[in-house]
């Protein structure tokens, strides 16, 4: 019995108290557990052959729960696999039927922790992929739900000891919030141990004349003080450490928190062992500074990382808690304020005029316009008819209007930008990945010089070589250097998510700065496909052109082609009213309209000859029993921001080369119309892909901007690749960034902006060399104290973060 009272759970290392103890053999070892569910998941973890995680993880010292022991579902996550509450939580991806979710993880605390979920998820029957971000604590799944469900994964993220549930961008907001929160009460505990104690050591900054009794009492004074400062507000700073220590024989590599932790440390120790002496200095007053400053400076990283990284999560808070539900639609009006978590697809709600639309869904009643500024960045109201799609998160603003929810929680086109954000923080940058690799060799060169430095001075002077140490620790940190490119490429990915662009890979940013030449697609890209009424030709004598307008609309009064709509817009900017037609509208499927004498359709129907005109998107004909009327010529309507980007490209040397499906006449003329010397028409998708290959041969870096859907080649064969438009194809399209502006404008930004954020980069980069280069040496010749080198080395971190942070007003 004293055995087992002495003894701790092979799992979480928790006490095991009399009568609990448990034994079972894994892997030929006896092990001891506290309880049942302890058990159940080690053997699950060990049958996996995941065993190395008990070498490489932080335990959490919590007991599962004992259901853990089965492999059942539990009752409390059943209710997850329900359909109403599936299609909340997953959302489609790809056509082959599987599903994806984002759900969060909780009692993660190391990478060790972010492996061990990773692989035992991969090794779930059914679960194709798994991504996790450590940062925001996040997990992406993709799974087939004919092998797998939603709850299966939660439970099996139980079994070995920590908790998810399905991601819900307010649980989200509210962790930003408390992460905020901790932070800023650790700097504020930091910035009141420092101004108290360097309040006590200043009698021995200006050489005040003391009894030896004060002295000691300021000194222990300072020590109580200090005590707070090193176990609360830096603990993180401990903690991230000995983690990095821990995980050394995996990674090879010491994080920056190393050296800052053990200068603490040493300094301290130090400052404790000369107070219970009496002899030498006590430290207190650099330990409190430092830590202030650090955290001073990692406030304001952590302001420039939320706010990066909030882009899609920015737009999700801004949906409602609650909307009005239309119970018993249409035979009553009667409405039910409802939480919006408890709507389900198919029932009926009203949005009121300055509401925010609560899902996505369908207009049903009462035409509106709504502001979808916070989607697409464009801030001209759209508007919406009735069976126009409506989608959560945007404004209406005209008329009270009813709609059909079709999606809720995570199938929302909301929550597919959040998971798309969520994959680009996932892929990082080459340049990011060079820097930390750098930043964990710089680590253990500053180690190393540290006592190298100190070893030399204990031999000159002995009395200098502890301070040298911690200084040098101190002054030599390379927080600048690990924050140097990573704040920049943060800050400016949250910029261009204000624009319009979703970044979906890391490397996007870095590869516009060197593109060379630039490949656009026709239709969808470089032009609207929407067409214009660009003129009325062939008008006889006896019509005026505004009665031949209000034929033709009369004639289309009701059809839904893109000439007819073209038309439409025509009349109503014109304030024309449709003719009175005495005989009903005949729609002659594939010819044209005909009522009475009157028709509307081709050439060929009309049997008249059509003169070809350049550039044209088509053209319909109005005749009656005496013949021709009328031409309506078409022309489609370029896309808006085109000549900014084009005259972006122009002063960055960037060649623009327009390459498109559509018959060469007429990509000759939208070539010449705005200003593309390099053209080619009549491509298929594979000619489009050789296109590319070819400029690539020639050592040129691609940039193509294309619509996601049949320029799906064409995107996947270029070095960066950007789909305009909007809607699901573009999450498989192979894109590297999505443009869900209507304009270009913003591309045309994102270039300029992938040009200050190099040049930012290389400002980071060279001030962190300098600084670096200036205090190492003066550190190891003993020229700087340890409190000047912690304010050196937080202020160098908070002119890397601030100098990054310029990037988000672009």
């Amino acid at each position: 019995m004293t055995n087992s009272i002495k003894a701790t759970c092979y799992h979480c290392s928790s006490r095991i108290l009399p009568g609990d103890l448990i034994e079972t053999e894994l892997g030929g070892v006896q092990h001891q557990f506290c309880c049942p569910g302890c058990m159940a998941i080690a053997q699950t973890i060990h049958g996996e052959g995941l065993e190395v995680f008990y070498a490489r993880r932080a335990q959490t010292g919590e007991k599962p729960a004992a259901y853990l022991a089965g492999k059942d579902i539990p009752e409390k996550l059943k209710p997850y696999d329900d359909p109403s509450l599936l299609g909340r939580f997953t959302r489609a991806h790809g056509t082959e039927g599987d599903l994806e979710t984002t759900l969060r993880l909780e009692k993660i605390r190391c990478a060790a922790c972010v492996w061990l979920c990773e692989q035992h998820l991969r090794r779930q029957v059914g679960v194709i992929d798994v991504q996790i971000h450590y940062v925001t604590q996040k997990v992406m799944v993709r799974f087939n739900p004919s092998k797998t469900s939603l709850a299966r994964l939660l439970f099996e993220i139980e079994r070995i000891g920590y908790e998810a549930w399905p991601f819900e961008p307010s649980l989200s907001l509210d962790r930003a919030k408390k992460e905020k929160r901790q932070l800023l009460t650790r700097l504020g505990v930091a910035m009141l141990g420092m101004m108290q104690v360097m309040m006590y050591a200043w009698p021995t900054y200006v050489g005040a004349d003391i009894t030896p009794e004060f002295e000691v009492l300021l000194g222990w004074t300072s020590w109580a003080l200090t005590v707070p400062v090193m176990l609360y507000s830096a603990g993180p700073i401990f903690q991230a450490a000995w983690r990095s220590v821990q995980s050394f024989k995996q990674t090879h590599m010491l994080g920056m928190d190393v050296p800052i932790a053990l200068a603490l440390a040493l300094a301290f120790t130090a400052g404790t062992i000369n107070l219970i002496t009496g002899s030498g200095q006590s430290y207190f007053d650099s330990i409190t500074m430092f830590v202030a400053f650090i955290l001073a400076a990692r406030y304001v990283e952590l302001l420039a990382r939320q706010d990066a990284q909030g882009g899609a999560e920015a737009l999700a808070k801004q949906l409602p808690a609650t909307c009005e539900r239309i119970l018993n639609y249409p035979d009553s009006q009667d409405v039910q304020v409802v939480p919006v978590v408890n709507c389900n697809p198919g029932e009926v709600l009203r949005v009121s005029p300055g509401e925010v639309v609560p899902a996505d869904g369908i207009l049903i009643e009462n035409a509106s316009a709504l502001d979808e500024s916070l989607l697409t960045g464009e801030s001209k109201p759209v508007e919406k008819k009735i069976g126009d799609r409506l989608y959560a998160g945007t404004h209406n603003i005209l008329n009270p209007l009813m709609m059909r929810i079709d999606a809720v929680g995570q199938s929302t086109r909301i929550t597919g930008i959040a998971s798309l954000l969520d994959q680009a923080l996932l892929a990082k940058p080459v340049m990011v990945s060079l820097a930390e690799k750098w930043a964990a060799y710089f680590v253990a060169f500053l180690l190393l010089s540290a006592f190298v430095s100190s070893a030399i001075w204990l031999y000159f002077d002995p009395s200098q070589a502890w301070t040298v140490l911690v200084s040098v620790l101190v002054a030599s940190c390379p927080c600048a250097l690990s924050l140097a490119v990573p704040t920049a490429m943060a800050a400016a990915q949250g910029a261009v998510t204000k624009l319009g662009l979703l970044i979906v890979r890391g490397h996007v940013l870095e590869g516009l700065s060197k593109a060379t030449d630039l490949v656009l697609d026709k239709t969808g890209t470089l032009t609207m496909g929407q067409p214009e009424l660009k003129e009325i030709i062939n008008l006889r004598a006896d019509f005026r052109r505004e009665d031949a307008l209000a034929l033709a609309l009369a004639l289309e009064s009701g059809q839904r082609h893109p000439l007819a709509l073209s038309l439409l817009r025509a009349a109503e900017l014109e304030k024309i009213s449709p003719a009175t037609l005495i005989d009903p509208v005949v729609n002659q499927q594939g010819k044209g309209l005909r009522s009475g004498p009157y028709r509307l359709g081709s050439a060929v129907w009309l049997g008249i000859q059509q003169n070809a005109r350049e550039g044209q998107y088509g053209q319909v004909h109005l005749a009656d029993a005496q013949g021709l009327i009328a031409s309506f010529v078409f022309l489609d309507t370029p896309r808006p921001g085109l000549q900014n980007l084009l005259q972006t490209a122009k002063l960055r040397n960037v060649a623009v080369h327009l390459v498109s499906g559509d018959d060469p006449a007429t990509v000759s003329w939208w070539a010449h119309h705005v200003g593309i010397e390099s053209y080619k028409g009549a491509c298929t998708p594979e000619e489009k892909y050789e296109y590319i290959e070819r400029l690539q041969s020639e050592k040129r870096f691609v940039w193509a901007i294309g619509d996601g859907v049949n320029d799906a080649p064409l995107l996947a064969r270029a070095d960066i690749s950007i789909a305009v438009g909007a809607g699901a194809p573009l999450a498989t399209a192979g894109a590297d960034a999505i443009l869900t502006a209507i304009s270009l404008e913003p591309l045309a930004k994102t270039l300029a902006l992938a040009d200050k954020t190099q040049a930012i980069i290389k400002e980071n980069l060279l001030w962190a060399l300098v600084y670096n280069l200036i205090a190492i040496p003066a550190a190891m010749m003993g020229l700087v104290n340890p409190w000047v080198a912690g304010i050196g080395m937080s202020l160098s971190s908070l002119a890397v973060t601030l100098n990054a942070w310029r990037l988000r007003k672009a």
